[in-house]
This record gives structure tokens, C-alpha cells and sequence, in this order.
């Protein structure tokens, strides 16, 4: 028989760019979604409060031990990363909303 599982909230977790990358051309941030369940995660991104999607590639869910997990990447040129102060990563699972702020000035060394 079957058990029946309530909403489990996805884990969020936001990967900073390295310092050698903000020295290159294009700079990444990469937002993980983890161990949501059921499926049906969207993810968003925010750049000093306005949501952005030029630049996002967000990937299908997998499913992992019957929960579900999703990536999402904001690609910026460097001049693009250097123009915003705050970067949100946002995800959205039925009726509860994630964010997971940081500012491009805790990213410098």
C-alpha cells in the first residue's frame, strides 16, 4: 500500500561565483532546489528586486529517493553582474515562497 506524504518544502542553497570567475568575461550564479516533494518547484530569479529572466536556464526536476530537486542559472556578463547590488534567488512550491538574497558585495574579496 501506498503512504501518503504531505508538501516537504525543497531545501534552497545559492552558489556564488569565485573571485577568478568575476574576473572573466560571464559570471554564473546557480540556485538549487533540493528534496522537495511533491514536484512542481518553480524557481526565479531577482536582480536588485526586479524578476529577470534573460540569462536563466532552468533544468526539468529529478526525482531522487521520491523526492524532487531542480537547478537554476543566472548567466551575467561581467558588466551586467557589476551594474546590480542584490540577487535573490526565489522558489515557489504551492503555496510557500523561498528567497534567498545576497548582496554582489559579500561575493568580493
Amino acid at each position: 500500500r501506498g503512504e501518503i506524504m504531505g508538501v516537504v518544502r525543497p531545501s534552497l542553497t545559492v552558489l556564488l561565483p569565485s573571485s577568478e570567475e568575476q574576473d572573466q568575461g560571464n559570471v554564473a550564479l546557480v540556485c538549487l532546489a533540493n528534496r522537495g516533494f511533491p514536484e512542481g518547484a518553480l524557481v526565479s530569479w531577482e536582480v536588485d528586486g526586479l524578476e529577470v529572466s534573460q540569462g536563466v536556464v532552468t533544468s526539468p526536476e529529478e526525482e531522487k529517493e521520491g523526492l524532487y530537486r531542480r537547478s537554476s542559472t543566472l548567466t551575467l556578463s561581467k558588466a551586467g553582474w557589476e551594474q546590480g547590488e542584490l540577487y535573490t534567488c526565489r522558489v515557489s512550491h504551492f503555496q510557500h515562497t523561498q528567497a534567498s538574497p545576497f548582496h554582489r558585495s559579500q561575493c568580493l574579496v
